[in-house]
């Protein structure tokens, strides 16, 4: 391949050959822990069948068996673990409408949960139709996850709350002190079992200095494209729910 862009240095082009070349060892690198994470053996099978609150067709709520969010056809299920509550430490400001901005601070969502949750909406749709089941959980009430969803125009994600059992505990989506935790979690379904298959577990390892988790970072779009550009990602920013609001730092 050989491009050259309007007015660019031989340096640059030089320069940017190289890094063409570290990109493509990235893709590679990317297909090659695609590839391992597909092939890893059966997980533990899930210990209960867990109850959820959901909302029903009608409108109305409803409980719902974990078994129950596969749709037949589709044998993986991938799961956002959203904090809401947030972290307890997290002081940025909450919402300034809404039933959700009557809630106390240390009640109120996460606003990079948010901020994610607010790009996957528009996803959601996409990925089941691409034969996926796709669900967020959150420990706090129903009511309170669906007014949020309202107040954020959440159309297309399908929201449930944990409140009542032992799942976001069970799999490490809250601390043993009930913080809650930005898990990403996906299970399968074998005939009739149902296995754990994988969970974004960098988020538990020792992380480099100067780089946060990243444990969801290939899916994370705002900082990809951060990383797209000369200044790289702001050091002293954070997702916000108001951007009429002063910014504040988070907890990371």
């Amino acid at each position: 391949m050989n491009i050259t862009f309007p007015g660019e240095s031989s340096a640059y082009r030089t320069a940017r050959n190289q890094l063409l070349e570290e990109e493509i060892a990235l893709r590679r690198a990317m297909e090659a822990v695609a590839v391992s994470r597909r092939n890893l053996p059966s997980g533990g099978l899930i210990p209960e069948d867990y109850l959820f609150d959901a909302v029903g067709p009608n409108g109305t709520p409803i409980k719902i068996k974990l078994s129950e969010l596969f749709i037949p056809g589709k044998d993986s299920l991938v799961i956002y673990n959203f904090m809401f509550p947030r972290m307890p430490q997290d002081d940025r400001p909450g919402p300034t409408e809404g039933a959700t901005a009557q809630l106390k601070r240390e009640e109120q969502p996460c606003p990079s949960c948010t901020a994610f949750l607010d790009s996957l909406d528009r996803t959601a749709k996409h990925v089941e139709a691409g034969g996926l089941n796709f669900v967020v959980i959150a420990k706090a009430p129903l009511d309170r996850i669906n007014a949020y969803a309202r107040e954020r125009g959440w159309n297309n994600l399908r929201m449930l709350s944990a409140a009542s059992n032992n799942f976001k505990r069970d799999y490490h989506a809250e601390s043993p002190e009930g913080a809650q935790l930005p898990l990403m979690t996906v299970f399968h379904r074998e005939g009739d079992e149902i296995r754990h298959f994988w969970s974004s577990e960098m988020l538990f390892a020792p992380s480099d200095p100067g780089q946060d988790p990243r444990h969801n970072g290939t899916i994370e779009e705002i900082w990809n494209l951060f990383d797209l550009t000369p200044e790289g990602r702001p050091t002293n920013w954070d997702e916000q729910i108001n951007y009429s609001q002063p910014a504040v730092h988070c907890c990371h």
